[in-house]
């Protein structure tokens, strides 16, 4: 496993668990955390023993954006990993999942602030847990800057228009109650608690047959722009082959036996 000063992975079962780890920051972003991220991505992505992945804060918060000290020019920590910067200059957009998508799932557990690049990086993710006194915005246009993350074609997509362009335009704090409210998360739970609330939902997607959870992810991803008959022409061509994998005939064989199926990829 990898990780940097910046952020932590550790394994939870079938569970990679990403943990923002700069707390006495907000978690604020930065070099060894989006390289950190980025890897965490990869790692997922290449592990098949990995079927889904929580990503969380440390210090009770989730992430507060851009360092805005490093964006006035004071510097930013992990000049160690700016060769990987410049070898991938796309490498902050894919580890914020602006230019990534993983093939597994992955659930946010948000406690404290989720703010500016925070409330970006969420709208990458899939499932969202949210404590009780979370705090979600896009405060960009408060400091005369632009939510370049990708929120101003991805919120109107994952929440009503006027809702997006409420958020996206006023600039001001949304909590926990009012992001779920509007869609923006799916759970609120109490605070400190979003975490085990994250793996329990991680149980039960990797108590499922891990090619056709990849599979209707990506049907998800890959038709949300296409029309009703486009759609469903790319739905058949995802789904049919699941049906004739050996993980597709386990699943009929262990229901009909009364026993938990035992999914090998196959």
């Amino acid at each position: 496993m990898g990780g940097t000063e910046h952020l932590t992975v550790q394994r939870e079962g079938a569970t990679l668990v990403l943990t923002l780890n700069r707390p006495e920051a907000k978690n604020a972003l930065s070099l060894p955390m989006l390289v950190g991220l980025y890897d965490g991505w990869l790692e997922a992505d290449a592990d098949d023993r990995i079927r889904s992945v929580v990503l969380t804060g440390a210090g009770g918060a989730f992430c507060a954006g851009m360092d805005l000290k490093a964006l006035a020019g004071k510097g930013m920590e992990g000049d160690q990993y700016r060769d990987r910067m410049k070898a991938d200059p796309d490498l902050h957009w894919k580890a914020m999942l602006r230019h990534h998508r993983p093939r597994k799932p992955v659930i946010a557990a948000v406690e404290g602030y989720c703010v500016a690049g925070g409330t970006e990086i969420l709208q990458g993710t899939d499932i969202r847990v949210a404590g009780a006194s979370a705090t979600f915005g896009l405060f960009e246009v408060k400091r005369g800057l632009f939510p370049i993350g990708g929120s101003t074609v991805r919120l109107p997509r994952q929440i009503p228009r006027t809702h997006a362009l409420e958020m996206l335009l006023t600039g001001r704090p949304y909590t926990a109650e009012e992001a779920a409210r509007i869609g923006l998360i799916g759970h609120v739970v109490p605070d400190g608690t979003a975490i085990e609330k994250a793996l329990e939902i991680a149980e039960q997607i990797n108590a499922c047959g891990p090619l056709a959870v990849e599979a209707v992810k990506a049907s998800v991803y890959e038709t949300s722009e296409q029309t009703e008959t486009e759609g469903l022409k790319s739905e058949l061509a995802r789904g049919w082959p699941v049906f004739d994998t050996a993980d597709a005939k386990e699943g009929a064989r262990a229901f009909a036996e009364k026993r938990p199926p035992v999914y090998r990829r196959a």
